[in-house]
């Protein structure tokens, strides 16, 4: 169980990009199903700039401002169904559970906090890559973007998170890679991780976040609760958290 001390209680983590090194797996289903189905693709910069970190109905309309696909909800389903396909296959083909992430989710279940999944991706990619990654195991549950009315950057994916935990934004932190999903959760009134990758999702890095943050808080008081704060796991040795 946590120390009776402890104020961080649950760790919340994005999926794509945190816990899966799925990004390129979803870029490049979204673009083989408007290549099969004749639209352009999106280029790497358009991804990097733009459509990253949405959801693949969110790029689509995007798309559609732009005159590259039809504004037209049953060529939507079509390119999403297809990417959707394309998606599961990748991920039956490449996922597999990463060492460091199964000693991350070990040492926090061994302190009592409680783990979740707020991701952007649909159900199914969601419970397919949790399951192969065998991270499943130790998630009290996953959110995914199916689940809330509005995807990141908006806050319902977070806001359904702590509704679910029973738990105060002040007790919780979160683990990011995107500027969508850092929106999201700190409009949530939620402390953030960034990771520049799954590779830094480490036990160390998750360890001394949570011990920052606590001392933040701790030293902070009561009067700033909830609190939104943000870390770099580059920069954890050295960082003061900055309050947003």
């Amino acid at each position: 169980m946590t120390n009776s001390t402890s104020r961080i209680q649950a760790v919340i983590f994005d999926m794509d990009g945190v816990l899966i090194d799925a990004k390129d797996w979803h870029y490049q289903a979204l673009n083989d199903a408007l290549g099969q189905l004749g639209y352009l693709p999106i280029t790497p910069e358009e991804h990097e700039t733009t459509y990253d970190g949405l959801p693949t109905l969110a790029k689509l309309k995007a798309l559609a401002t732009i005159g590259r696909v039809p504004d037209d909800l049953a060529v939507y389903q079509t390119i999403n169904g297809l990417k959707q396909e394309l998606t599961i296959t990748a991920t039956k083909r490449l996922c597999r559970p990463y060492a460091p992430h199964l000693n991350v989710m070990q040492t926090l279940k061994a302190q009592g906090r409680r783990i979740a999944v707020a991701s952007n991706s649909v159900r199914s990619s969601v419970d397919e890559m949790m399951m192969l990654s065998g991270l499943a195991p130790y998630l009290e549950f996953t959110l995914s973007n199916q689940d809330v009315p509005r995807a990141k950057p908006f806050p319902d994916l977070y806001l359904e998170a702590l509704r679910l935990l029973a738990l105060p934004a002040s007790a919780c932190l979160v683990v990011e890679d995107n500027p969508k999903g850092i929106a999201a959760a700190q409009a949530a009134g939620l402390s953030v991780l960034v990771v520049a990758s799954v590779h830094e999702v480490t036990d160390e890095n998750i360890q001394q976040a949570i011990r920052q943050l606590e001392t933040f808080l701790s030293d902070a008081g009561q009067q700033v609760t909830p609190q939104s704060t943000v870390f770099y796991a580059n920069q954890l040795a050295h960082k003061t958290p900055a309050h947003l």
